[in-house]
C-alpha cells in the first residue's frame, strides 16, 4: 500500500469517526474537522483511484457520510447514553411562569439568602426573586420594585 493509499483510509475513517464523536460532544469544531478529513479524502481519491475512480470515491463518500449521520442520529438517541443526553418527552405544551404584575409594590419576607437570587415569601406565596443590588439576608423584609416576565426583582425595606 502506498502512502496516498494510507491517507485515503486514514482520512476517510477519522472524518466517520470525529462526525460520530460530534453528536456526543457537540460544540461543531469535531464535526467541521471530520467535514475537512472527508473533504481531504475525496481529494487524494483522484490521485489514488484517477479521475473515474475519484469521482465515485467522492459520491460514495458523500452517500455514506449522509447515511452514517442519518443513521448515528436515529441509532444514537435509543441508545442508553443517548437517553440521558436527549429529551424523551414532547416539551411543546410547556409554558413558561406568567407575569405577575399583581406582585409590583407587595411587601414580603426573604425566605433565604437573597445572593442576589433566593426565595422570598409575598403574600403566603413563595417566589423566586432578585435582589436589586446587595444582597439581602434571610427572615429581612423586602419590597417588589419590578416585575417583567418571571422575574421578580425585591429590594430590602430599612
Amino acid at each position: 500500500m502506498e502512502y496516498a493509499d494510507i491517507l485515503f483510509w486514514s482520512l476517510t475513517f477519522a472524518g466517520f469517526v470525529l462526525i460520530g464523536v460530534e453528536v456526543i460532544v457537540p460544540g461543531g469544531i469535531l464535526g467541521v474537522l471530520g467535514f475537512l478529513a472527508l473533504v481531504g479524502a475525496s481529494v487524494i481519491s483522484f490521485q489514488v483511484f484517477g479521475a473515474t475512480g475519484g469521482v465515485m470515491a467522492t459520491a460514495l463518500l458523500f452517500i455514506s457520510s449522509v447515511s452514517f449521520l442519518a443513521g448515528w442520529l436515529y441509532i444514537f438517541p435509543r441508545t442508553r447514553i443517548g437517553k440521558t443526553m436527549t429529551l424523551q418527552v414532547d416539551g411543546s405544551s410547556w409554558k413558561a411562569s406568567p407575569s405577575d404584575p399583581e406582585l409590583l409594590g407587595q411587601e414580603g419576607i426573604a425566605m433565604s439568602n437573597l445572593v442576589p437570587a433566593g426565595v422570598a415569601m409575598i403574600h403566603d406565596k413563595r417566589t423566586d426573586v432578585i435582589a436589586e443590588s446587595t444582597f439581602v439576608d434571610k427572615g429581612r423584609p423586602i419590597k417588589v420594585i419590578e416585575v417583567s416576565g418571571n422575574r421578580v426583582v425585591v429590594r430590602e425595606l430599612d
